[in-house]
């Protein structure tokens, strides 16, 4: 059965998706330009990320809609299982969002491109002016109102094991008193791991995210940020599969 899916996946699911992809930065980059990037710089991604999963033939499940509010902008959170966690997120979370991702992503071609007329924000870690021109532009973000998506680890996992939290995403929810939503990632690990070779197959695996609960502020400063750090951990850790 692997070399059923791996046959498909190089003759009909490759040249299918990278139809899609050219499609989808084409399409994200001529309209945020052009017009809004509110929305051309979400529903063009969402699209493509759930035809992503539909033509891989990976199911999805989600859970915890219900616990957050439409009218409400939040700083999201989550591990970081895999390059697919991108489309889980893109494609099943329900919010118009922006991401903070590392730079090294805006030399990608097209998508670089499509992701910066989007309005996602680069990390730039090369000094103190660099991190401190990321969190002015991701605080100018979340000040229009919009929402945040960060994975706190930095990076994917090498051993499928969720890694240490960066304090960034949480200074900037503590700065603004917005609220923090931990977000549990499931076999976006098992269906592309980091520590693949020069060709890598995608394996067939049932993906899911889970939303949990929102927490509020506690007050602002030192002990607000601890406090989501620990809450917001314990939360994405209390569902991951093994």
């Amino acid at each position: 059965m692997k070399y059923i899916y791996r046959t498909y996946q190089l003759l009909i699911a490759a040249p299918l998706l990278i139809i899609i992809t050219v499609l989808t930065t084409l399409t994200t980059t001529i309209g945020s330009t052009i017009a809004s990037a509110h929305f051309w710089g979400y529903w063009p991604g969402r699209i493509w990320s759930r035809w992503f999963m539909r033509i891989l033939l990976l199911p999805v499940h989600i859970e915890g809609h219900e616990r957050i509010d439409r009218k409400t902008s939040y700083v999201f959170v989550a591990n970081h299982q895999g390059a697919f966690d991108i489309f889980l997120i893109y494609g099943y979370l329900g919010r118009n969002f922006k991401w903070m991702m590392k730079r090294e992503l805006r030399k990608a071609p097209l998508v670089g491109q499509a992701c910066e007329s989007a309005g996602h924000i680069f990390v730039d870690k090369s000094g103190p002016k660099a991190i401190q021109k990321t969190h002015d532009r991701a605080r100018q973000v979340l000040q229009g109102g919009t929402s945040l998506v960060v994975f706190p680890e930095g990076e994917r996992t090498l051993t499928g094991e969720m890694g240490p939290f960066f304090r960034g995403a949480y200074q900037l929810a503590d700065e603004l008193q917005m609220p923090v939503v931990p977000i549990t990632i499931n076999g976006s690990y098992h269906v592309l791991c980091r520590r693949r070779g020069p060709i890598n197959f995608v394996n067939w695996h049932p993906l899911s995210l889970t939303i949990h609960d929102p927490i509020p502020p506690i007050g602002k400063g030192p002990e607000n940020i601890k406090n989501a750090m620990n809450l917001s951990r314990e939360a994405i850790a209390s569902a991951i599969k093994s």
